[in-house]
């Protein structure tokens, strides 16, 4: 059953053929939003857009690589077109790359990671930068991690990218705050069943962290709840362990 509590807004979801980016698409869609799903392969997308439909909500798939710049205009483009507005920016997609000492770090990989993880990001904010401020208040909402506050060793390059990213969004947030209705969250999801997680942690449990429709369910009542009048990081406790 579908509510109405997001009904008539509009929700861009990056990253979302898997884990916390298609939990969260799938709760966005389940409080009556409408649902742009993104991701490189359509195959996830696809099942995510069936389980959206069959579940009584509304999604439109987006293949697209994002560190294409051209791609995400293109896309901007056309949802300008379609809907005129967006109400929900959600910043999901990311790589970990590989854990290993700053000195080791492959500059190949790394330059890959901080196009997807940092670069990329900034272009979708500046591509729907006009469209987050058409809507009535547009919200932005981006993942990081614990790492980006509180490094530990091997995870300089993730850690790095995420630490950049959030003070990019958090200066976009306090840009936006004296002149539009456009807000800015980030979140720390902490511990979550996700294959990033199990690359990370190849030993641990999978069992013993949260599913990621907890995360999805979080961040759709964030979303309905409206965020603060200044950037601010969502950490509760619950989801704040790593």
């Amino acid at each position: 059953m579908v509510s109405e509590e997001l009904a008539g807004q509009v929700a861009l979801v990056t990253g979302a053929s898997r884990g916390i980016g298609a939990a969260i698409a799938e709760a966005l869609a389940a409080r009556g939003a409408h649902v742009v799903i993104t991701a490189r392969t359509a195959g996830g997308l696809e099942e995510l857009e069936d389980r959206i439909h069959e579940a009584g909500g509304s999604a439109t798939i987006a293949p697209l690589d994002l560190t294409d710049g051209d791609s995400i205009a293109r896309l901007a483009a056309a949802m300008a077109e379609r809907w005129q507005h967006l109400d929900m920016l959600v910043l999901n997609a990311a790589m970990l790359g590989t854990l290993t000492p700053v000195g080791a770090i492959d500059g190949k990989e790394f330059n890959k990671l901080l196009t997807l993880n940092l670069v990329a990001q900034q272009a979708l904010i500046a591509n729907f930068d006009p469209l987050l401020r058409r809507a009535p208040g547009g919200r932005l909402l981006a993942l990081s991690s614990s790492v980006a506050r509180d490094p530990r060793a091997y995870w300089g390059a993730y850690a790095a990218s995420k630490a950049a990213l959030e003070v990019l969004v958090t200066s976009y947030g306090a840009e936006m705050r004296n002149i539009s209705n456009v807000r800015t969250a980030i979140l720390d999801p902490g511990g979550t069943r996700t294959q990033m997680r199990a690359r990370a942690y190849p030993g641990e449990d999978p069992q013993s962290i949260k599913d990621p429709a907890a995360v999805g369910e979080y961040v759709a009542k964030l979303m309905i709840a409206g965020f603060d009048s200044t950037a601010f990081h969502a950490l509760p406790k619950v989801m704040a362990d790593a």
